[in-house]
């Protein structure tokens, strides 16, 4: 009977077994079945931790977990919710644009090598003007990424330099959507072609730092359509990224990750985009309506909106259809990942290959602002050089908060000069390091969060005795004065001791240019800045300038690379440095004014509702300097080199605009070593029925390295697009009838060339929703 029960037993079991997993069976599986299938399956439950993360978690720290199961890589910014009934893994995120960030790096970790290359921050890629060579990062960045089996990066960052005094400037290209549009397609098709996910953001108009989860920034529907989404829609239409994050902020008047307007409307009834959308880190406050927007996924993720969702949908606030089309948004891009797919990363990768690129990049990319008497390169193999600057000694590769890269090493100048054989005065280095060294001891860093969010300050300029200077000068045959600054998440940068120089560094600038012209011996400026800063007050005071930007981990090799001739100077500026910053046509309204009687206690802190006007319209950057002739200190588009340029025989294919037109322009190096240069193509409409900038960049290109005396034709095509600006009244884009005019220069003040062609009847290019509009009349500047 024992032996018959025991039997029976089995038997039963086994029926139940093969029930059960019968059963599973059923259930469509990811990656097999289709996911409209998947979704049918679903319960609310299963449908609503879909379009919510796991949660906020790092070592020490979990808030508002919604699954216990162990994340994939604890130290990674974000995962998502798995659900093994139907197959589905967690996906993992990490930050950020400039290299894969960490918030910790265990001693486990470092020992097993778990670095990440610090390649140059955006700012500097864009300095480039060479897609080629950003797409080149993004292959190598997204081998990187794909080698730590990492679903999606964070980055790029592609928000507008509005203002010189923006926290995360760094992060991003330039003050032109049509460079930052495409930086940001050739970074992250390089990205994706390696099979992992790229996340263009912060959508949108995330263009400062100061109450940037609580500002509503009230701009007019033709500013974001020509410059403040234009660069975002560059690059999803050439680069279709998985993901797209929108910002912590308002527009006119509505959260972005709460703006059907601009998630729907816009990004996917008017550019067609078919990726997801996940809202920045605790970003927005009201979770139904952030789905009903089209904001898919809410991340990191809390259980307050995983209630607030289910909720909406039991009382019909917002239905399961709409809950439904966010769901199969995500698992449409999930399905395509590394660990959906699978894959058995290798958790190593090759950083000393990365770094030989990090460091390339970087040298291609550094701006030549200024060289008198052919300072540079310094001639001399075996001069002695005198390095003055704090952080000529402790190099800033890149900006802090989530922009910041668990890097393996920095190569500052100091090393950087040495390993390219040049001797350094050894007694100012010990005097450097030492000061940094007890200004490190006396001034420990805080916790993670704290330092995430308001880093330690760096230590102020070391003060030598000025006599010294003389000393220097008599030992020491060049002179190069390190200016560093830094910036990044959480906070904006301040006009006084930090666009402006401090009065130590205007000190130390002083009395060594002084003593160093003195022994008739160049001083040369070296700018390793996040941000652009006031050049006026010292610029005439040395003999060269390079700004190097922040330039990643082997930013002292490529600094060296470029001072020693070894590489030829052909970055061009990204964005405008102007000659004082009242100049700024948003200094008046930046980061605009605070309602501190409204402020709430949130997740992210103290929020004080604020609000800024972009009263100047389209006229950021050089649209306003051009336009309104304000001579700015230097200009967008402008860079040396150590050679000379001819631009010559500009052709259009036609005097009359047909749909289409080809503007062909040969460049000559007219000089005595190789070089690169870039020709930028600005066209001037006319001015019939809008108000518009003198000139706008409508194309660029980089020749190769031309031989002395060798030439390069470079061509480019105008579309209709590219003659049109959007007429708010008709919600189009329009290209009035009339004289073009095209412009190639150096710079967009420096016009080498033009010609004009013809437009006999306005053409309306492109009709668009009627989306964003601002609640309130805005005062906008105007050219006429």
């Amino acid at each position: 009977m024992k032996k018959l029960f025991f039997a029976q037993i089995v038997v039963a079991a086994a029926l139940v077994s093969g029930q059960s997993a019968f059963a599973q069976e059923k259930e469509p599986q990811f990656g097999k079945d289709p996911i409209k299938e998947i979704v049918k399956k679903m319960s609310l439950e299963d449908k609503v931790k879909v379009v919510v993360g796991k949660g906020f978690s790092m070592p020490g720290l979990k808030l508002g977990a919604n699954d216990n199961t162990p994340d994939k890589m604890p130290t990674i910014s974000g995962h998502t919710i798995p659900n093994p009934k139907f197959g589905i893994p967690s996906i993992g995120m990490a930050d950020g644009p400039a290299g894969i960030h960490r918030f910790v790096m265990t001693k486990k970790d470092s020992a097993d090598n778990l670095f990440s290359t610090a390649w140059p921050v955006g700012t500097l890629l864009a300095s480039s003007w060479d897609t080629a060579l950003v797409r080149k990062v993004g292959v190598a960045f997204g081998s990187e990424i794909k080698s730590y089996g990492i679903d999606f990066i964070l980055g790029p960052g592609v928000n507008i330099h509005r203002n010189p005094l923006g926290g995360r400037n760094f992060e991003y290209y330039s003050e032109d959507p049509l460079v930052s549009g495409s930086m940001a397609s050739a970074i992250i098709n390089g990205i994706q072609s390696q099979g992992v996910g790229a996340t263009i953001k912060h959508f949108a108009a995330n263009n400062q730092e100061t109450d940037r989860a609580s500002v509503n920034e009230i701009i007019s529907e033709r500013a974001l359509r020509e410059i403040y989404l234009r660069n975002f829609e560059i690059a999803i239409k050439h680069s279709r990224p998985w993901a797209v994050m929108s910002s912590y902020n308002l527009i006119n008047g509505t959260y972005t990750s709460e703006s059907r307007d601009l998630l729907t409307t816009v990004l996917r009834e008017d550019w067609g985009y078919k990726g997801f959308v996940m809202s920045d880190w605790f970003g927005g406050k009201d979770a139904p309506a952030q789905i009903y927007a089209g904001n898919n996924l809410l991340m990191p993720g809390n259980p307050t909106q995983v209630k607030a969702i289910t909720e909406a949908v039991k009382s019909g606030k917002l239905s399961e259809a709409e809950l439904d089309k966010n769901v199969e948004a995500v698992l449409n891009v999930l399905v395509h990942t590394l660990t959906a797919k699978g894959y058995d990363y290798p958790n190593k990768a090759d950083l000393k290959g990365h770094a030989q690129i990090s460091r390339e990049a970087a040298s291609e990319s550094m701006v030549l602002l200024k060289n008198g008497d052919n300072a540079l390169p310094i001639k001399k193999s075996g001069a002695t050089i005198a390095l003055f600057g704090n952080h000529g000694y402790d190099l800033i590769a890149g900006g802090t908060g989530s922009g910041d890269v668990n890097k393996p090493y920095v190569v500052s100048l100091n090393e950087g000069l040495t390993n390219a054989g040049y001797k350094l005065d050894d007694g100012l280095a010990q005097n450097y390091k030492g000061y940094l060294a007890d200004y490190a001891a006396k001034h420990p860093k805080k916790s993670l969060m704290q330092e995430l969010m308001n880093p330690t300050p760096f230590a102020p300029e070391y003060k030598f005795d000025a006599g010294s200077a003389g000393q220097k000068a008599d030992a020491s045959d060049v002179a190069i004065i390190y200016i560093g600054r830094n910036a990044g998440e959480g906070n904006d940068r301040k006009v006084v001791d930090d666009y402006d120089l401090t009065d130590l560094e205007k000190g130390m600038i002083t009395s060594v240019s002084d003593a160093f012209h003195a022994k008739h011996k160049p001083v040369i400026a070296v700018l390793n800045i996040g941000g652009v800063i006031d050049v006026t007050s010292f610029r005439d005071k040395v003999d060269a300038i390079l700004l190097a930007w922040q330039p990643g981990e082997e930013g002292g090799n490529a600094i060296a690379d470029v001072l020693s001739g070894k590489v030829n100077p052909s970055g061009k500026l990204a964005t405008t440095f102007p000659e004082s910053y009242s100049d700024v046509p948003s200094a008046k309204n930046f980061p605009g004014k605070e309602f501190p009687e409204k402020a709430t206690q949130g997740m992210m802190g103290k929020s004080i509702p604020a609000e800024v006007v972009y009263q100047e319209g389209v006229y950021v950057g050089y649209r306003y300097f051009n336009t309104f002739k304000v001579k700015p200190a230097y200009a967008f588009g402008y860079g040396l080199s150590y050679t000379n340029f001819s631009f010559s025989n500009l052709a259009l294919s036609n005097a009359a605009f047909n749909g289409k037109l080809t503007a062909t322009v040969t460049v000559t190096n007219t000089g005595s070593v190789a070089g690169k240069e870039v020709a930028e193509l600005y066209l001037s409409a006319p001015h019939k029925t809008m108000d518009k900038p003198s000139e706008e960049l409508k194309g660029f290109a980089k020749t190769k390295a031309l031989k002395p005396g060798e030439s390069q034709t470079l061509s480019f095509t105008l579309d209709a697009k590219s003659l049109a600006s959007f007429d708010t009244a008709q919600s189009a884009w329009v290209a009035d009838a009339g004289e073009y005019k095209v412009k190639i220069g150096a710079s967009s003040e420096n016009i080498k060339l033009e010609k004009p062609f013809s437009l006999a009847k306005s053409i309306t290019v492109e009709k668009v929703h009627k989306a964003l509009a601002p609640q309130v009349t805005i005062d906008e500047l105007k050219a006429k």
